[in-house]
């Protein structure tokens, strides 16, 4: 992605999440970081180091560099949530704190962000096997892509054998700043309905209304 924080390559991503994971670990307490909040970073490391690594096999398959995407996935969308949540504002972290990670640094005033008023729409994408495309827009807007004032957009899913009753039902989340965000699927969810629904967020976090559910069958 352009302009992000995060690495786009895979090894750039595995040593930049080193990084990050090793030198928040023994600074919890003075980061006020609660302590149930790292252990998953830390499992989702593991399995992404060891999936990176059967990918970079001359002998792998289809299947390793699918577990290595999957794997970089949910360790790339968790470690976002996790600099918003506990890092990116934290009072207690120094501007050094922030560049030893690779994070970028939110001292320089400026206006604020305001609150996402308008709503994205989607548009799916299912022309690659086990993949969904899912690209974002401004409701109205002939762009792809986020509006002014915004960082980008949640995208919450699920794969259900009913339609959702709300976006509640829709429990997995992801975070993206630039359309598309391609999801990749196993082989045996293949012809399963998976909904998607979209809303704003800004820098701080805070979210605007939710789009409209979208449905697509899983190619």
């Amino acid at each position: 992605m352009a302009n992000d924080y995060i690495p786009s390559s895979d090894s750039a991503f595995l040593e930049w999440a080193k990084t990050l994971i090793g030198y928040v670990q023994p600074k919890l307490q003075s980061f006020n970081i609660p302590a149930e909040a790292f252990p998953p970073l830390q499992a989702e490391l593991t399995a992404y180091s060891a999936a990176f690594s059967a990918a970079q096999n001359p002998n792998r398959g289809k299947v390793d560099v699918l577990n290595k995407n999957e794997a970089r996935d949910a360790l790339k969308g968790n470690l976002r949530t996790f600099v918003k949540a506990y890092l990116a504002y934290n009072p207690a972290l120094s501007d050094a704190d922030k560049e030893k990670m690779g994070l970028p640094l939110h001292n320089n005033p400026r206006t604020p962000a305001p609150v996402p008023a308008s709503v994205p729409e989607l548009e799916v994408d299912t022309s690659v096997i086990r993949h969904i495309a899912v690209h974002f827009r401004d409701a109205g807007s002939d762009r792809r892509g986020k509006p002014p004032h915004v960082h980008g957009a949640e995208l919450r899913w699920a794969i259900l054998d009913r339609p959702p009753q709300s976006v509640e039902d829709l429990v997995k989340s992801v975070f993206d700043t630039a359309s598309p965000y391609t999801f990749a699927f196993d082989e045996a969810d293949r012809g399963k309905a998976v909904y998607f629904c979209p809303c704003w967020e800004n820098g701080k976090g805070e979210k605007g209304p939710y789009g409209e559910i979208v449905k697509a069958i899983i190619p």
